[in-house]
């Protein structure tokens, strides 16, 4: 027999196979390996139904039995399964890098997660959502298809206009506006723009964002946080900063918001220094007080690059953020955006513009606000007046202060809890930028499904009980 490359199509297998059978091995011996291989590497996948074998063997140009015998051979290695009237289909093989049941779950999956982070994805608005699919779609032009503008649809750039200049208080043109991915490619093209320039980071924060300006090419130096928000005398020289990561609605993760007097003073920085100021409004929309406080931007529009997404107020899955930048980073970030990924993906895009445009998306936040609200106030109870507990006004966490951070840390874990921590968030660990470590659980209301909210707030109350 030559060596064939036969494709096996999908009304063979249920899937497209490019299978090749080398003669030098034999018949049998070379249709097993192909198949061997097909299954090891993941080109068959478990459930896979196989061809007939005499139809395999038509198009192998081999007996019958031959077929056969490489089937059985591999249905005896527990490759393949075959079944009287079903078939012979691919087998369920274990993963080699597949643990043994049940090794490590609790610490992988925690039976109560109050991380903070992420919002109860199971509110996600599927059906307004679905709606808003259906008529952005029977609506959008030909051209939507295809490559699109760097900055974004033109659709979703002038409802964003609108919704953040009535909700946030962002002077917002479409023009100003760059779609992406989320925050964290924002802040990574930001950095790239800024090519290698010094930029302070709120300590205590979020680590992960300090890492993603350090691989986009800036230097991190740190900010210190009090309960006015971030120090703004600290951004003077000696470091030369040329821009400053801010949370100024509710700081992460201390909770604070920042003063009056210091997002004055932030911006006369800005303003007397040419730097930036990159305002990541997070969570703004969740202020349970009084009306949200606005954004930083509308003080100082020409110094202020404001990133938002959806991540918190429909879910981390859309990967939909957007800027709205300084007339002068407007291109020079187009630009980036073009050679890092093109342009964010259009149909979600179209659909987001939709739900905006209908106020099925102010709908969704008012009603997450309450929800969440409830959630706060459920926790400000549990702790009653026992407990130091901050950044409760706003957002989807609160930082509880405790004597012990290890100690109440390893109580939780023993619970099945999962909770975040101060410690984990300063710039140097063992010490803040101001001196001595606070120290606290960072504990985050958002992430639960509502059935088991109550539970794990029983459990963080019996773990709180013992530092």
């Amino acid at each position: 027999m030559a060596e064939r490359a036969v494709p096996l199509a999908p009304g063979h297998v249920g899937v497209d196979l490019h299978l090749e059978v080398i003669a030098a091995e034999g018949r049998r011996a070379g249709i097993e390996r192909a198949l061997r291989d097909a299954v090891r590497d993941g080109r068959l996948a478990p459930g896979a139904l196989l061809p007939a074998t005499r139809r395999l063997a038509d198009e192998l140009g081999v007996s019958r039995g031959t077929v056969k015998a490489a089937y059985d051979q591999l249905v005896a290695e527990g490759y393949l399964s075959a079944r009287q009237g079903a078939g012979t289909q691919v087998a369920a093989l274990p993963s080699v890098d597949a643990e043994p049941p049940g090794a490590h779950a609790r610490a992988r999956v925690p039976r109560f997660d109050l991380r903070p982070g992420s919002p109860d994805v199971g509110t996600f608005p599927a059906d307004a959502w679905l709606r808003a699919l259906r008529r952005a779609l029977a609506a959008a032009p030909s051209p939507a298809y295809d490559y699109g503008d760097p900055r974004g649809r033109i659709e979703l750039r002038t409802a964003l206009s609108g919704y953040l200049g009535r909700a946030r208080g962002v002077l917002a043109p479409p023009e100003r506006i760059v779609i992406t991915s989320g925050y964290v490619q924002g802040l990574a093209l930001l950095t790239r723009v800024l090519d290698g320039a010094t930029i302070a980071m709120e300590d205590p924060g979020l680590p992960f964002h300090r890492e993603v300006v350090r691989r986009a090419g800036g230097r991190v130096v740190p900010i210190g946080i009090d309960g006015h928000g971030a120090r703004v005398e600290e951004l003077a020289d000696p470091h030369d900063v040329s821009a400053v990561v801010v949370t100024p609605a509710h700081q992460y993760p201390t909770g604070v918001t920042l003063h009056p007097e210091r997002r004055r003073a932030l911006s006369d920085w800005a303003r007397a220094r040419g730097g930036l100021i990159v305002e990541d409004d997070y969570d703004g929309e969740f202020r349970y007080d009084r009306q949200p406080v606005g954004a930083l931007q509308g003080m100082a529009p020409g110094q202020v690059a404001y990133v938002g997404t959806a991540s918190k107020t429909l879910g981390p899955a859309l990967r939909l953020g957007w800027m709205v930048l300084p007339p002068h980073l407007v291109d020079p970030v187009a630009d980036a955006k073009l050679h890092s990924d093109h342009h964010t993906e259009t149909i979600g895009q179209l659909a987001l513009a939709e739900l905006i445009t209908s106020h099925a998306y102010d709908r969704h936040v008012r009603a997450c606000r309450l929800r969440y609200r409830r959630r706060r106030d459920r926790l400000v109870e549990l702790l009653g007046a026992h407990r130091n507990v901050r950044g409760i006004a706003a957002g989807l966490h609160a930082l509880v202060e405790v004597a012990d951070e290890a100690a109440v840390l390893a109580r939780a874990a023993e619970a099945g809890l999962a909770v975040g921590h101060l410690g984990e968030h300063w710039h140097a660990p063992g010490e803040g930028a101001a001196g001595e470590r606070a120290q606290g659980l960072v504990v985050g209301y958002g992430t639960p499904r509502e059935r088991v909210y109550p539970e794990a707030l029983e459990v963080l109350g019996r773990v709180l009980a013992g530092d």
